[in-house]
């Protein structure tokens, strides 16, 4: 194809950006173990934490009193609260109505994300920026939940819930105590307490050790007493042990995701407040992990202003991403390689690109990770075109979303590069992401005229191929040029019967981008909002353009998927050749 890049013609300068591997994979007989243990703990955790002794135990020492009043930069959807005040409950795209005096609490959810939202007192900052009558509103929300609920329950004390239930309560109940009694104040205190302490024994959701142990520090730093004590003396000697293998050098979260970072980022700079407020320093580790953290949100950030969406995270709006960094505006530029968490970016005249060039999360932290090694996205302009269908953990039940063939990258046969565990043991560890890449090889060079990133993997080593993406970002042309091969393995064999395998690539449209097939069969033209016109031409055998769906906050939206076909036998490896430019007539 006129323009693509030949194999074999990087330049001899590229230099090598890093190859990155994954570390602590489980073989099957681990994950057994692994899977048996957490299962067992499970079981042995339900029961003692409804027991009384173990409610006694939570419930001391009691604290004194209300200190800080932490600040979560999260932004405030004021509709939301003045919905509240007026009888309307709306959380995660469902509608509850309450009435002025409905109890939410004593009726059925319409879906469970909303349940999850409800315990999690997702609507308390909200409704408290609604005006008055909104802190006697959320006084009475959360008495009406400690009523019910208040004691024990499997799904309200489940870490789901109650670590952003603690959170939230801690945040706001400084404010709250203006317009509470005593009695009042006294019951939200140990609400809190209680909910930290709670938080410091669970095991399940260990992919989450350090964003709970940070809700247990900013619990104690709202309140007082010896009950404060502990609880920040025990979160901050977790969130030191803990904060240096979760952000990593360059500011990414260790699970891959940038949203899972931008998330982790809000808490930490709650906390830094927090620490501030009862005038204590703020430790270095801390105050180093909220740099780097802010630098990675603005590198995952692209020119449509929003983040980039790999690895179970979600393309989030600017209006968040600016909240994060507020704190530091004017920031110092990002570099184009996060090479530690493993990605890389592209930058031209009109063409972005956001490449995956490192192996999945594994472990505890692969609960939603992705097989989708090397996958892009690309926005041409403000418009982003190529994305991937945007799985998130909100999206129950479509671990499907999580393989290869769901994101902007090759895909063999009618399997992925890695899978989710699924059955008891996923039920006991959560979701894993096992049999992934272990290996991903990375070369990049930038140059005058361009920039040339080389990726390879061996994701799909069981059918003893390696995918290797090369991309050219052209910068006088304003143009993608990408080839991907399969490259037969050293060790794969070459005697037996041929079979040839599908090949595939795929192209992921973003909902509000459109796609038409050309006369020639092959070649296709992609518009954004902005209508301007990109043409991308391919010398695959075959080109479909097929419906697909595309998550947003766990809700699907309609999207398109461009497949470029063709096939591949293991010996003897196949290529696929690209090109993405703009428009003549745009």
């Amino acid at each position: 194809m006129d323009g693509a890049p030949a194999t074999g013609s990087a330049p001899k300068t590229s230099a090598l950006a890093g190859g990155s591997k994954a570390r602590g994979r489980a073989r099957p007989r681990g994950l057994f173990l692994k899977a048996f243990g957490a299962a067992a703990r499970r079981h042995l955790e339900r029961e003692w934490f409804g027991s009384p002794p173990h409610r006694a135990l939570i419930s001391r020492p009691r604290p004194v009193g209300l200190a800080a009043h932490p600040h979560d930069p999260r932004p405030i959807d004021l509709e939301r609260g003045r919905q509240l005040l007026d009888g309307v409950m709306t959380l995660e795209g469902a509608t509850l109505r309450l009435g002025e005096t409905g109890d939410p609490f004593d009726q059925p959810s319409p879906t469970r994300r909303f349940a999850v939202a409800l315990h999690g007192f997702d609507w308390l900052p909200h409704l408290l920026a609604a005006g008055p009558g909104a802190p006697r509103l959320a006084l009475r929300l959360i008495q009406d939940w400690r009523r019910v609920f208040g004691t024990w329950n499997e799904f309200s004390w489940s870490g789901e819930a109650l670590e952003r239930r603690t959170f939230h309560l801690a945040c706001a109940a400084k404010a709250l105590a203006a317009q509470a009694s005593d009695a009042e104040i006294s019951a939200m205190a140990l609400d809190i307490a209680r909910g930290a302490r709670q938080l410091l024994k669970a095991s399940d959701a260990p992919q989450r050790r350090l964003e709970r142990t940070v809700v247990v520090t900013i619990a104690g730093c709202a309140l007082t007493g010896k009950a404060s004590n502990r609880l920040m003396a025990a979160g901050l000697k977790q969130v030191a042990a803990e904060l240096e293998a979760i952000v990593l050098a360059d500011g990414g979260h260790a699970s891959r995701s940038p949203q899972a970072g931008l998330e982790l980022l809000f808490d930490l700079l709650t906390l830094d407040d927090a620490i501030g407020q009862r005038g204590r320093p703020a430790p270095e580790a801390l105050t180093r992990a909220i740099d780097r953290l802010s630098s990675a949100a603005r590198f995952f950030t692209l020119a449509d202003g929003h983040l980039a969406a790999f690895q179970g995270g979600e393309a989030v709006e600017p209006r968040r991403i600016a909240a994060a960094l507020a704190h530091d505006e004017g920031g110092p530029r990002p570099p184009q390689s996060a090479p530690h968490v493993g990605y890389q970016k592209m930058q031209g005249a009109s063409i972005q690109v956001m490449a995956d060039a490192g192996p999945p999360a594994t472990g505890r932290l692969s609960v939603a990770a992705c097989a989708q090694p090397a996958a892009v996205e690309i926005v041409c302009g403000k418009d982003r075109l190529i994305t991937s269908c945007g799985w998130s953990p909100e999206a129950m039940g479509a671990n499907a979303f999580r393989l290869s063939d769901a994101a902007s990258t090759a895909s063999v046969g009618d399997g992925s590069a890695g899978r989710p565990l699924s059955g008891w043991r996923a039920r006991a560890l959560g979701p894993w992401l096992v049999d992934g890449a272990t290996q991903v090889d990375v070369k990049r060079h930038d140059g005058d005229a361009g920039v040339w990133l080389d990726l390879a993997h061996d994701g799909w080593r069981r059918l003893g191929l390696t995918h290797a993406r090369r991309l050219y970002l052209d910068l006088k042309a304003d143009e993608l040029r990408g080839e991907d091969s399969l490259v037969p393995m050293a060790a794969a064999r070459t005697d037996g019967p041929r079979r040839y395998l599908p090949f595939m690539i795929s192209f992921h449209l973003h909902p509000d981008a459109r796609a038409s097939l050309a006369r020639d069969g092959k070649s296709v033209l992609i518009k954004g909002p902005s209508n301007v016109g990109w043409w991308l031409r391919n010398d695959a055998v075959d080109v479909a353009i097929a419906p697909s769906p595309h998550f947003d906050h766990g809700h699907a939206r309609q999207a398109g998927t461009i497949v470029l076909k063709s096939q591949v036998r293991p010996e003897k490896g196949a290529k696929i050749r690209w090109k993405l430019a703009r428009a003549a007539d745009h």
